[in-house]
């Protein structure tokens, strides 16, 4: 079993700028950047992308499995092109998290017997 400490390092290093995989990636990034046409078909790429794995966690909701993952995902492919997209994204956790502490005290109300609030 992993530590929490183990984990840590292994985040820290994976995060570590110096990477080459992490240099590659800022090199294509500033490649993508100097050439306009490039960078309109790249973040029109990340657009349909972001959207389509939103849809796809979107129908995946109601079935058991990852559908609130996969919507967040695409929210996050959204987030790397589009302020909004992470805004968005931030609201949406901070209402679900609202309802299902709500939904948790509900339950808990319930199974002490006591009438549920709200």
């Amino acid at each position: 079993m992993v530590t929490e400490l183990e984990l840590r390092r292994e985040i820290a290093a994976g995060e570590d700028p110096d990477r080459p995989i992490r240099r590659m990636l800022r090199r294509a990034r500033a490649f993508i950047e100097r050439h306009p046409r490039l960078r309109f078909a790249y973040r029109f790429a990340v657009a349909v992308l972001g959207s389509l794995v939103i849809v796809a966690g979107l129908i995946l909701m109601p079935l058991p499995g990852p559908g609130t993952l996969v919507f967040f995902l695409g929210f996050a492919i959204l987030g790397t092109e589009f302020a909004w997209a992470k805004r968005i994204a931030v609201w949406v956790k901070r209402t679900i998290d609202r309802v299902l502490a709500w939904w948790r005290e509900r339950r808990a109300a319930r199974s002490a017997g006591r009438p549920a609030e709200g």
